[in-house]
Formats: structure tokens, sequence, C-alpha cells
């Protein structure tokens, strides 16, 4: 018996597909009889034939193709692409559409359960539910919007030339998530920062895991000490694990578990996390307005004038300030018009939930699930679970998929949900009515492929993005969270530089970016892992890069392969795993070339040679001249503020290109209860730092 065809039909009704081939199948050769799963393929005066059966998994339908004899049979390759060819025509993919919906008429449970009946059932059971799947609802509406129509984008951002009111904040921030960590590190230094957060404050759809050396940045800057640090540590486990789905894959290609204990080990309580750097914000003399939506921003010559709407009220509120930080993530809308509708051009659908009662025998709470698969591509998508313990028996599990966006194909949060609450007793035996639904977890999370630093607008007149909104996070990791952490020292650093002197045009506040070039050459691993919208791939395609890669992982030294997940791997390891990766696996490379296509190699070859040349100024550079530039600060920054400035971003470039961030300066200690920090003083147009 030898296996001779394998692929996916993209259908959830696995039983439509063994009747299409009992009864509709029209083979141009040979005798078909039904079978329990599929048919057998006769050849009358061959000794050999076909067995050919369908399953379900992960929400779609598998066949094979096996051969019952020493021989093939008669026009075998002819008769396998008849039959391929036939099932395609007959099960042709499809992106179902969220339906449109009148809530003024039904609730978004009723409107949406004929289309997503598990989905609606489960949400039912969590807190807010409702108000949760609504907002599942208008992002992914929103999100298709944006993909669809790149060309016109919302515009609200508008440039006036007339002089605005004196600027009652030095920093807008608007976005609560991300937006708070760095307002509240602003704030620490003097600045007048206010806070517009869309939701009641300290609420999100997301829950964040880090590392202690990671979340050590937020305590060496001087944000945070380290008995705050414990105060929000919601679980620590013991161990992570990194295994993909290898029944199907080549055994070339099969990989051994790879372990990451301080990768994504700690979850952080993300309500407490939020609530601290919110009373710290506050304590420095920063407001914040939660429950208030963004509308529009003017900028003019001398400051920039945001409009805003109460939801709870409907009232109208304006704000004036020096800068517009924009925190908004994914839906940003100053994102999606900066960059001519298109702030990022890949894309991970999230879904998930914090859930209890899962049996301690089918998970041991102690240990992650960092990544894993538990079957091959499933229609025309590669999911990917990630599952790590919280506070008590809580557990937060992710399923998400690496996705170049296309307008056909936007991603969807809605049919990423009905795959989780189906498919989850697939990835760890359990009976969802038996579980305790607590709250859901769900995003787009977007990437950007940067050939270098400024292929991408972030900032504006008085206006920069920061976070997901930037899309400058890792290209593997897909987070934003912890590329703001590990890229706050530098931001912070820069941004205080540019308000110092007033360096808040596009072309200054555009050197302000959380881009390394080590982290954009990794483009091309979770490029190879998003299917092209409309190809049809061998299923096991993708989980066996995935396992040649982690693989050689496993084989390094747990130092590696904690620095590579964390965006921390320098120029010779990242070349040294390329080439084991090539020469473990031949076929790699043209695999990779079949899924991003000769224009996109090209450009990834351009990023390459860009984290060269940033490895060789490191080289040279990197031990000595911060340091020297540093020392320079006392005559030079007085003098020449500009030409700072730029030398500074440069410095910070010659490290964290290459994995190697640093903190140059900290946050001073805050005031007595009754005090408040002093506020920086403006000069001639300059603005000083009362804290150097």
């Amino acid at each position: 018996m030898q296996e001779i065809l394998y692929l996916e039909v993209p259908t959830p009704v696995t039983t439509d597909v063994q009747a299409w081939l009992q009864s509709q199948f029209q083979p141009f050769a040979g005798q078909i009889q039904a079978t329990t799963a599929g048919i057998r393929w006769q050849f009358p005066g061959t000794a050999s034939e076909l067995s050919v059966f369908a399953w379900s998994l992960q929400r779609t339908t598998y066949l094979k193709v096996f051969r019952w004899g020493q021989s093939p049979v008669p026009q075998e390759s002819s008769l396998l692409q008849h039959l391929k060819k036939s099932l395609h025509t007959a099960f042709p993919l499809q992106h179902p559409e969220p339906p449109e919906i009148d809530l003024s008429q039904n609730s978004i449970f009723t409107a949406l359960e004929p289309f997503y009946p598990r989905t609606v059932k489960y949400f039912q059971q969590m807190p807010n539910g409702e108000a949760d799947l609504q907002r599942v609802y208008w992002w992914e509406q929103r999100w298709r919007q944006g993909v669809r129509h790149p060309q016109a984008p919302q515009q609200v951002v508008s440039q006036s030339s007339e002089l605005a009111e004196t600027p009652n904040f030095d920093l807008i921030y608007i976005g609560g998530a991300l937006g708070v960590v760095h307002a509240a590190v602003m704030a620490r230094l003097g600045y007048r920062v206010l806070l517009l957060e869309r939701l009641p404050f300290g609420r999100m759809n997301r829950e964040w895991n880090i590392s202690r050396a990671e979340f050590q940045h937020l305590i060496d800057l001087g944000l945070f000490t380290a008995a705050e640090f414990a105060s929000i540590i919601a679980r620590e486990y013991v161990d992570g694990f990194n295994q993909f789905f290898a029944a199907t894959t080549p055994k070339h290609c099969q990989a051994p578990i790879l372990h990451t204990p301080t990768v994504l080990n700690i979850a952080l309580d993300s309500s407490r996390f939020l609530q601290l750097c919110g009373q710290k914000l506050r304590q420095a003399g920063g407001e914040i307005w939660d429950e208030t939506e963004f509308i529009k921003a003017t900028v003019h010559p001398n400051a920039v004038q945001i409009q805003a709407t109460h939801r709870p009220t409907a009232q109208p509120q304006t704000a004036t300030g020096r800068l517009l930080v924009d925190a908004m993530g994914t839906a940003s809308p100053i994102a999606w018009q900066l960059n001519g509708g298109r702030a990022f051009d890949s894309v991970c659908p999230t879904v998930g939930a914090i859930i209890s009662g899962l049996d301690p025998q089918v998970w041991d709470a102690d240990y992650g699930d960092v990544l894993n698969s538990h079957g091959d591509l499933s229609r025309g998508r590669q999911l990917i679970w990630e599952l790590f313990p919280a506070a008590g028996d809580e557990l937060t599990i992710y399923l998400f998929h690496y996705h170049k966006v296309h307008p056909d194909n936007p991603g969807s949060l809605l049919e990423m949900y009905e795959d989780f609450f189906e498919i989850l007793p697939e990835y760890r035996r359990c009976d969802l009515d038996d579980l305790a639904w607590i709250k859901p977890t769900f995003g787009y999370i977007p990437g950007h492929f940067s050939l270098y630093r400024q292929d991408r607008t972030i900032a504006f007149d008085r206006l920069v993005t920061i976070g997901d909104a930037a899309s400058l996070q890792s290209p593997l990791v897909f987070t934003g969270f912890g590329s703001l952490v590990r890229n706050l020292p530098r931001l912070t650093d820069l941004l205080q530089t540019a308000l110092k002197h007033d360096l808040l045009q596009s072309e200054q506040l555009n050197q302000i970016r959380a881009f390394q070039s080590n982290t954009a050459v990794t483009w091309l691993f979770s490029r190879g892992m998003m299917v092209p919208t409309g190809r049809n791939l061998p299923p096991n395609r993708v989980n066996a890069m995935l396992n040649t890669f982690f693989g050689i992982l496993a084989g390094e030294s747990p130092e590696l392969a904690d620095r590579f997940i964390k965006d921390r791997a320098g120029w010779w390891p990242f070349n040294r795993m390329a080439i084991t990766a090539a020469w473990k696996n031949p076929g790699l490379l043209y695999w990779i070339w079949d899924m991003v296509g000769p224009w996109d190699m090209t450009r990834w070859l351009g990023s390459y040679f860009t984290f060269t040349w940033a490895a060789f100024l490191n080289a040279l550079f990197g031990a000595w001249l911060p340091g020297l530039i540093r020392k320079s600060q006392a005559w030079l920054e007085p003098k020449f503020p500009q030409v700072w400035f730029r030398l500074l971003c440069w410095s910070y470039d010659l490290t964290y290109s290459v994995g190697q961030p640093r903190i140059e300066q900290t946050l001073p200690t805050l005031p007595r209860p009754g005090t408040t920090l002093p506020r920086p003083m403006v000069t001639a147009g300059t603005i000083q730092s009362p804290n150097p």
C-alpha cells in the first residue's frame, strides 16, 4: 500500500465530499464502489486498485488516495489530476461574508445565530458577551472596509495654516492599552499628558504575556518597581512548548518539541497592569478621558487640536496639544490615512478566550503551549494555537493564523471564532459546556514588511504612531506589546528630545520608530506561513516548514532560541540557521519561492542586505560610538539640537537594529503626595526638560 495523493477539500461538511465521491464523481477510467468513508476505485484486468477516503479535522475535510498493489494503475497520474480538478470545482475555497445586521431590530445574538451558532452560544455564557460580540462584529466590518477600499481611507487628520489656541497639553494619546504605558512614562518626565480611550479604561480584548527579562526594561527605566511587577503577575509557568503537527510531515522535516521556558512565560493581570499605569499617569499630573471616541484632528503650526465624543453622553470634547500620539491599534483611521489606506500588508486574525474548568489531567497549568498546530491547512489557513496559564485555574487560549492581506480574503474573526469553538475539543480534550467562559480575547494583529527603516510613514507634522498602529513589531511573533516594551527606552529618549527642541515636523518624527533590521529579515519566515489567496497548496506544506525551522532551534542552545524568538538574534546566528535549514530540507527554498513569488523574494533580499549592513556598522562602531555620542550631549545638544537628534537616532539604530537594546536614561522618582512634577519650560520656541 502506498500513499499517492493527499489534499484538503475546503468544506466542513465531510459527508458531502464522501457522497460526491460515491455518486457524482465521474472518472474517465475504472469503476467506483462505495465504502464507509469514500470509494474503491477498481480497474478490471489490473492487479492494483485505488482507495480514496475522506475525514474531518479542524472544521475542514482531508482526502487521501492509496494504491493497493505493486504497480501504478493505467493513466494513474492523469486520473489523480482529474480527481483533484473535479474536487476543486465541486468544492471551491470560499470566504464567507458576515451578514449585514440591524441591531435596532434584533440583538447581536439573534442576528448572528443562523450564521455562527457556536459563537453565539458561548458568547452568551460570558459576562459581557453581548457587548464583546458586537465589538467582534464591528472590528471585522471596519477591517474589511479598510482592506477593500485602501485608496479611500477616512480623512481624520487635516492641516490648517492658522495658529491654534495655546496648547493645554504637551502630549495627547489616543488608545488606552499600549498608549497608557508610553503616556505614563512621558508624564513622569514632567509633560502634560492626556489619554483618550474609546472603552471604559482598563478593558481590553487581548491578554498580555511577557518574560522577566523583557519586563525588566520597564523596571530599569524606572516606570515600575520589582514589587509592583510581582503584584501584576497572574501566573508564571515552568516551561513552554513549541510543537507542530507532524503526522503527515516528511521524516527529514520532523522535529522534537522546542522548550522555551523563558518566552512569554509570565501572564500579566492586564486589568491590574493597565490600572497601575493609569494610576502612575494621574499621579504625575496626567488625565484620562475614557469612553471617549476620537473623531478628527487638525494640525496647526503651533499645536494639534483633536475633536472627540464622550460616548455615554454624546457630548463633544476638544483638546489641544503640542503632539498627538496614535496608539489606536489596527483599527486606527490615522494609520490608514498616513499610508494611503494600507497601514500593513500582513496580519494575524486572532481569537480566543479566558476559560476555567479544564481538567488538570488534560493540561498541567505549570506549562504553556507557546505555539502548537494539531492539523494541516484548514480552508486555506495554517491554524496555530497558544495556551497560557493565568490566575488560579484559568487558562488563556488563542487560535490564529498568519495571513497576507487580500481584498477577496481580508481574514475573518467570526469565522475563526466558529472554528475555535468547534475544534477546541480536538486540540485539548474537553466538553465546552463544562467550561466557564470568562472573557473573549480577539483582534487583528498587523505586520508590515519593511525593507528599511524609512519605507513606511508613521508620522505627520505633530503626529506620531506607536504600537500596533505603527505595525513595526516582529513579523514572526506579531505582538506590539513586546515590541513596545523592548523599544520603550529609545522611543522615550527620542520623543523627549524632539519635544525638548520642538522638532515636531514629520521629517523628524518619522525617525522615532521601533524598526529593527534583524526582525525585518525574519519576515520571510512568517510570509512562508501565509497561504496565498486562491492557491491550493499541499496541506502539510506549512507544518513541514515550521518543523524544519523549529527543529533547528531545538538543536541550538536555549539562549539562542530565546534570543531568536525575542527578536534579539544577530547576523551570524541567523545565517547559520538559514544555511542549516536549507541543508536539512533542500526543498525549503523552492517552497518559499513558490509561496512568496519572485517579487517578494527580491524585496526580502533587500532587507537582508540592510541587515548585513547594519551588522557591519554595529561590528565597527556599536561597542564604543554610542558612548562617545552620549558624552558629546552637553555641548552639542544646546548648540545644534537637530544634529544631536539625528546622531541620537543613529546611535540607537546601531545597537537596536541587531537586537541589542539599551537604556541610557531613567525616569525621575515620583514627587511626594500633594506635590507635582515640574513642568517642562518653553523659551523662544524651545522646550527645556526640567529633568535632564
